[in-house]
């Protein structure tokens, strides 16, 4: 070990002992990590599959669903309560009744916290997009356990923001699936050895999980109403979009509103912003009406659960994907257009942009300024739209098996081999 690797074990042995001793006082996300463990029935050759947080979890779906059906043993992990608490929900369906997925926190990245998931050493660990720990990735090495990452991405800030010890981790990496060229060549100047594209595993995704049947009797009293669907939005741009629904009444008295904020922390906000409003709206996690007839007078629907925005899409007849309007990172245009809703997102899509270029040469998404977007959206509401989902550009075809085809040497037995 030498002094890059030592200063990083000192660094990280210190901060898990200091949240150990407090670990009362800790906010929810570190005491998971703190209390992370392997189920007691996984044996020698396991795959660990890690997501950090909710975007990723949802990413995992047909990588996990792949894995199963080879007859792998998979036990996903996550570092945050919200993943945590999508991670229990999307649980029963990965593992369909076959006993060959699990998952659980993500522990911290310290000699103490690691022990537990070497006991019994896992056969290959896959990371979704960029989460790189220094501790795990070197006992991986020592280990002889294969460490992958898949749908790579890496920006520019998080290579500032990683310094010597994110190039020391990558550089023990075994193979990285980067997600675009992008990536692939970012990953390759931080010293990764074997990169290859595999593409963004967004586009293919598998059908969301089909939502409960309250949101059947809402869609049929929304029915004769046109809906903005509006989704992932970040601070500021709950208010600039309420501006335009508001404005768009006009013209469209019955105008209903389904949204729903990025960050589950922002829940409570929003929900307050609505009443400072003065709209009629429900919560997604409040009480169901059981007739159709109470939806009636409700203006809008503020959908604060986890795995539901995906579906929920389909409820609408135009679709606005936040975080590109008051902030440059953007987010995924593609679960409303999966439905044939008619996408706009705003310019800031820099985290997408492997996405929403072919997307919009192909003239399946609107980029719009925000002083742009009332004018546009009376003019796709005027458009009657809405329709069957439309085929994708070719290069954002066949994300997943080219994904599984650069693991496949590198994954462990399985009981189908």
């Amino acid at each position: 070990m030498d002094i890059l690797d030592g200063s990083y074990l000192i660094a990280i042995s210190l901060a898990g002992a200091v949240a150990s001793a407090i670990r009362r006082g800790l906010p929810p996300g570190w005491r998971l990590r703190l209390e992370a463990r392997l189920p007691e029935d996984l044996e020698e050759g396991w795959i660990w599959l890690h997501a950090v947080s909710v975007g990723e979890l949802m990413l995992a779906d047909p990588l996990v669903c792949r894995l199963r059906g080879q007859g792998h043993r998979i036990h996903v992990t996550t570092g945050t309560p919200a993943g945590l608490e999508l991670l229990q929900k999307r649980m029963p369906g990965w593992d369909a009744d076959t006993g060959r997925v699990s998952g659980g926190a993500f522990p911290v990245d310290d000699p103490r916290g690691l022990a537990p998931f070497f006991r019994r050493k896992p056969g290959v660990f896959i990371a979704l997009e960029t989460e790189l720990w220094p501790n795990l990735i070197r006992e991986l090495e020592r280990h002889g356990v294969p460490r992958c990452v898949v749908n790579g991405r890496l920006t520019a800030r998080s290579m500032e923001r990683g310094g010597p010890w994110l190039r020391r981790a990558a550089s023990r990496l075994t193979r990285v699936a980067a997600r675009d060229e992008a990536s692939a060549a970012a990953f390759r100047a931080l010293g990764a050895p074997d990169v290859r594209l595999g593409g963004n595993l967004k586009a293919d995704l598998p059908p969301p999980p089909s939502l409960h049947a309250g949101w059947e009797t809402l869609r049929q009293a929304w029915a004769s109403h046109p809906v903005l669907a509006v989704g992932n939005t970040v601070d500021g741009e709950e208010t600039l979009l309420l501006g335009v629904w508001r404005r768009l009444r006009a013209a469209h008295p019955g105008l209903r509103l389904l949204l729903a904020p990025r960050q589950p922390r922002r829940f409570q906000e929003v929900a307050e912003l609505f009443q400072a409003e003065g709209l009629v709206f429900r919560r997604a996690s409040g009480e169901w009406p059981g007739c159709s007839s109470e939806w009636e007078t409700t203006e809008a629907l503020l959908v604060d659960t986890l795995g539901e925005l995906s579906a929920a899409y389909a409820l609408g007849d135009v679709a606005l994907v936040g975080g590109g309007w008051n902030w440059k990172g953007g987010h995924n245009p593609l679960e409303p257009l999966r439905w044939g809703v008619p996408t706009l997102i705003g310019p800031g899509f820099e985290n997408f942009e492997d996405l929403v270029l072919p997307l919009r040469e192909a003239g399946l998404v609107q980029v719009v300024e925000i002083g742009d977007l009332e004018g546009a959206l009376r003019e796709t509401l005027a458009r009657s739209p809405g329709g069957t989902a439309p085929p994708l550009p070719p290069s954002l075809q066949g994300a997943l098996d080219r994904t599984m085809d650069i693991l496949k040497d590198l994954l462990p037995r399985s009981d189908k081999r």
